[in-house]
């Protein structure tokens, strides 16, 4: 058995793995520390923003211009934090490069996706700076007198700086670095002279950008890559896709995607896993399989505030995986639980992914929050059962329910196990907006790591947590943006329209629509990252519920469950590569240990797809249908 990983250790990923390119040391460390500090204030200021807010309107006043500016703050927060990720190799890719043998063909894949990579950004960084001469012209303002544009100047500084750094991690060998940087001169000639892409056939363009994703180029590449071609290709000005991309950075209530990020960021961070842990073995552990309910418990509780993050895995694998082991659960069996955990909570409020469904599909947040909970219930007791059933089966010992004990452990976690009673009342009850709640959760978080348990006991520290958050939210941002120019693109194409049509003309049964788009949204799950895919396929798929009938909270939620099935589904979801890497097992055997797990989770979306009662009985007695 190999060495077991100590909670938090960070993963560096080989070239074309994860997205992330060779970990280099670094050149300029007081640079990189000033770069750092910039979003780590700008996600400061969005916690302390929303909070004056809400004392403010105590006092029956406000504060002008407080929600354009965190707005606003969330676009330099995701695309610095993007440019950092950049710097360290994280930015999000198909983990497939490791297929191929080491050599000079890998060597010449990571050319190749650097080469795309570096293109697309030097395009986007001109396309964003073509948009923000147009708004400096326009003369608008963010508010108290700051202009749009300077907070605009975030898109084409962060993009220029992913094109150079694409260029520089391609690889160590000067050749292929050469072919990366030829990428980077051609995306500056098409920005230039987007004329050459007008009226000519996009395909060759498109294959390319396809193979240069599967050779490890970040997925942002591909769908901003796809975008701006289509739409030079129609004679559009490509400053198209950034402002689509501005435009979902800057909407109301994606600030609260960052900020429940930085709350589950620092609830990952020292001891609450090992006290949560403590109260549901208290609590569970006198059943059969009682650590491995307790284990998928505690991810999904993790996981309901980090998204589908892969946080859950890298943050509390150190310490479940060698609790699992030391009490004789089978390491194939632990292993597959931890990574199917890994995306357990997706469907239980607040999780990100909830949140940006109900933003893109216009459906109210609150409802989703509602409708998923008895899924979302569902889906964990699949996975706990499974885990009795291995207790039962290897004869595991039970410890005894002793309340003494479960009471102890109660009181020991009691401020963890408060954080997600505080959002729902402050959410349900209308005691603040959903951006104010998620800086509410961030603020207590805080205070009870800094002040109450010590947890976070240094400036240093927090510095760290933070700013690994702001690196995630950037990798993850920058393909929610990109991935909007090229929703943008469908639209004007009509291609939701064109698409419902066609399925109105061959599939006349909503429960053969139900199924179609199960086995569709299976293959998307397992090749698109879960918020690029809501970017992306919900535009399509909003109609297409309305014509069958199908309510726009059933539909979401089955989206959503379709999606936290994606994450174990080979070749590329999420789950397996990050649980490979955590857990240090080859892919073949994360792929193994996870069947039972991913049929578990398939059946569980079935029953989630064809009983829609699961979803809208809570609506119904709440009243919200």
């Amino acid at each position: 058995m190999s060495e077991s990983l100590a909670p938090g250790e960070p993963v560096a990923f080989p070239p074309g793995e994860g997205g992330a390119a060779p970990v280099r040391p670094e050149r300029f460390p007081r640079l990189h520390r000033l770069e750092e500090a910039v979003p780590v204030a700008a996600i400061a200021a969005m916690v302390v923003l929303p909070l004056s807010e809400i004392v403010a309107r105590l006092f029956g006043t406000g504060i002008p211009g407080a929600a354009p500016f965190t707005q606003h703050l969330t676009l330099w927060v995701a695309f610095l934090g993007a440019a950092i990720a950049a710097r360290e190799g994280k930015l999000l890719a198909m983990a497939t490069g490791h297929f191929l043998p080491a050599g000079r063909g890998r060597e010449a894949a990571a050319a190749i996706a650097g080469a795309a990579g570096a293109a697309v950004s030097a395009l986007l960084a001109r396309a964003s700076l073509e948009m923000m001469l147009v708004e400096r012209q326009s003369g608008s303002e963010v508010g108290a007198g700051l202009p749009t544009w300077i907070a605009q100047l975030a898109l084409p500084i962060a993009f220029a700086i992913i094109a150079l750094r694409l260029v520089w991690h391609s690889s160590p060998r000067r050749w292929a670095r050469g072919i990366a940087a030829l990428g980077l001169v051609v995306g500056l000639v098409l920005g230039q002279f987007p004329q050459l892409v007008d009226g000519r056939p996009v395909w060759p363009g498109v294959v390319l950008l396809l193979v240069a994703t599967v050779l490890g180029s970040p997925i942002f590449a591909v769908l901003g890559g796809l975008a701006a071609l289509l739409f030079m290709a129609e004679g559009v000005p490509i400053a198209a896709v950034p402002v689509e991309t501005y435009r979902l950075s800057v909407s109301p209530l994606l600030a609260a995607v960052p900020l429940f990020t930085l709350g589950g960021f620092l609830l990952a961070e020292g001891k609450s896993s090992e006290r949560l842990l403590a109260v549901f073995r208290a609590f569970f552990g006198w059943i059969p399989g009682g650590t491995a309910v307790v284990c998928a418990l505690v991810c999904a509780f993790f996981t309901i505030f980090t998204g589908g993050s892969g946080v859950t895995i890298l943050a509390l694998g150190g310490l479940m995986f060698p609790a699992l082991l030391a009490e004789q659960y089978p390491e194939r069996f632990s292993l597959g639980l931890l990574t199917a955990s890994g995306s357990l909570g997706l469907l239980w409020p607040p999780a990100l992914p909830l949140i940006l469904y109900g933003i893109v599909g216009n459906v109210p947040i609150e409802d989703l929050f509602i409708g998923g909970l008895i899924p979302g219930l569902l889906m964990a007791t699949l996975t706990a059962a499974w885990g009795v059933r291995q207790g039962a089966k290897s004869g595991i010992a039970r410890q005894d329910f002793r309340l003494g004990a479960a009471g102890r452990a109660l009181w020991t976690a009691k401020w963890e196990l408060l954080l997600p009673v505080i959002v729902l009342v402050a959410i349900f009850g209308g005691f603040a907006t959903l951006v104010e709640t998620s800086a509410i959760a961030a603020l207590y978080v805080l205070l009870v790591k800094t002040i109450v348990h010590r947890d976070i006991s240094t400036l240093r520290q927090l510095f760290h947590t933070v700013r690994d958050c702001v690196v995630l939210v950037g990798g993850v941002m920058i393909i929610l943006g990109a991935a909007m120019g090229f929703t943008s693109w469908l639209v004007d194409a009509q291609v939701p329209t064109r698409f419902l049509e066609w399925v109105q003309l061959h599939v006349h049964s909503p429960w053969l629509f139900l199924l179609g788009l199960n086995v569709f949204l299976l293959v998307v799950g397992s090749v698109m990252e879960v918020f690029a895919a809501i970017i992306v396929v919900v535009p399509l798929l909003v109609p297409l519920g309305e014509a069958f009938g199908i309510h726009p909270v059933h539909l979401g939620i089955l989206f959503i469950a379709n999606l936290e099935l994606g994450y174990l589904t080979p070749p590329a979801g999420l789950n397996l590569f990050l649980a490979s890497s955590r857990f240090r097992r080859p892919l073949l055997e994360v792929y193994r240990a996870a069947v039972p797990f991913f049929v578990l989770s398939a059946v569980g979306v079935l029953l989630i797809t064809y009983v829609p009662f699961l979803t809208t009985w809570l609506l119904e007695l709440f009243g919200r249908l």
